[in-house]
């Protein structure tokens, strides 16, 4: 499945017709591919990411383009499928010659699978999926980078609340996907950094029952649990935490639960939940002085005013790529290295995801201060942990 967008078409026309038409150069198209899974089991979070790129599209050609020029988006549906992400990177690099790709399916074991190529191929990435394993170690993914935060980071700024509420013994559940083992490896350094006794708990994506694994670790003393994961096997996790009795424990999912579709299939057990989380989803409730509020509340209104219906956190995080990978392009034009070389350069760069700072050796531009925890109550995300 291809989707091409290309705008200003008429105006370009137009022009040519009145006999002004700018040189060939100037009205050649810069070419922008995605990849995302707009269809199988990931596309619940693939159809608001999607969207989320086309209003920065919209924003970016309606703005003149980059540099006087248009973008073309060419965009494929890996269906939740790493086969097919694979055969869409190739085609994105052979055939269609893309000068950037945004975009990595939308799953992390899709776009570690994409790295290869697009390193040797000498493409760069910029990638909307979570584990830090995407662009880590630096030094072999000098093309990728990446428009989510880092897993140590999430898991500091949990640290930092469980510091606050006396929290010292923890577990952490994760499944066995890309994802989840990049939470594992992190834990395993940040936890005896921040002064954290974890207990270690997997479970396979696909699971629907976690008895075994909750009643070894309501045995263990832990205070609180912490579930990474994206599939629905983290509903079943608080459905069955619930019925075990572990109310008295702190609850807690990884920011790729922040949907709206799994609180509500969670039911009550999800009342006394934290998520870690951009601020995206509770933009309003921020103070007037948080420096992402007025672009969340914007890009919420012409998001409901597009597609009629409310976004979630996964349109923030593609809609700041495509910005981002404007800002490269706009840098470097149809210079491949020109353009990698812009995206270390971005310093401070506020987007609604958060305060975006690159570098050649950290190739993820947010940090734990763009995190919030918040809570599921009465049908929305309300704010809970600020700082």
């Amino acid at each position: 499945m291809r989707t091409k967008f290309t705008i200003n078409r008429w105006a370009a026309a137009a022009v040519m017709a009145l006999g002004l038409a700018a040189p060939a150069q100037a009205a050649e198209p810069l070419k922008i591919g995605s990849i995302l899974s707009v269809t199988g089991p990931a596309a619940f979070l693939g159809e608001d990411m999607k969207a989320g790129m086309e209003i920065a599209l919209d924003e970016i050609n309606e703005a003149g383009g980059i540099g006087g020029r248009p973008v073309e988006w060419v965009f494929y549906d890996a269906e939740s499928q790493t086969a097919k992400g694979i055969t869409a990177t190739r085609r994105l690099i052979s055939q269609d010659e893309v000068d950037i790709l945004v975009g990595g399916g939308n799953m992390s074991g899709i776009a570690l699978a994409m790295v290869p190529l697009t390193e040797s191929a000498g493409l760069p990435f910029i990638s909307t999926e979570g584990s830090m394993k995407i662009v880590n170690p630096v030094e072999e993914r000098r093309w990728t980078f990446k428009s989510t935060v880092d897993d140590d980071q999430v898991i500091h700024r949990l640290a930092d609340y469980f510091e606050k509420q006396g929290i010292t013994k923890v577990a952490l559940l994760s499944d066995t996907s890309g994802f989840g083992q990049s939470a594992v490896e992190q834990m395993e350094k940040v936890g005896p950094e921040r002064g954290l006794d974890v207990v270690y708990e997997a479970f396979n994506p696909a699971d629907t029952d976690m008895t075994g694994q909750l009643t070894r670790i309501k045995s263990s003393g832990a205070q609180a649990i912490i579930c990474w994961t994206v599939t629905p096997a983290g509903v079943v996790f608080l459905k069955q935490a619930q019925q075990l009795g572990m109310d008295d424990l702190t609850l807690v999912h990884s920011y790729g639960f922040v949907s709206q579709r799994y609180m509500e299939l969670a039911g009550d057990a999800a009342s006394k939940l934290l998520l870690v989380s951009v601020k995206f989803p509770v933009g309003d409730q921020l103070p007037a002085d948080d420096p992402t509020r007025e672009q969340i509340l914007s890009l919420q209104q012409k998001f409901q005013e597009k597609f009629g219906r409310a976004p979630s956190q996964f349109a923030a995080q593609t809609y700041d790529a495509i910005h981002l990978a404007a800002k490269a392009l706009e840098a470097g034009g149809d210079d491949a290295e020109a353009v990698r070389a812009a995206i270390p350069a971005v310093q401070g760069w506020g987007g609604v995801g958060g305060t975006f700072t690159f570098s050649e050796k950290r190739h993820s531009g947010l940090s734990k201060e763009d995190l919030v925890l918040v809570n599921w109550k009465d049908g929305r995300f309300h704010l809970a942990d600020y700082k």
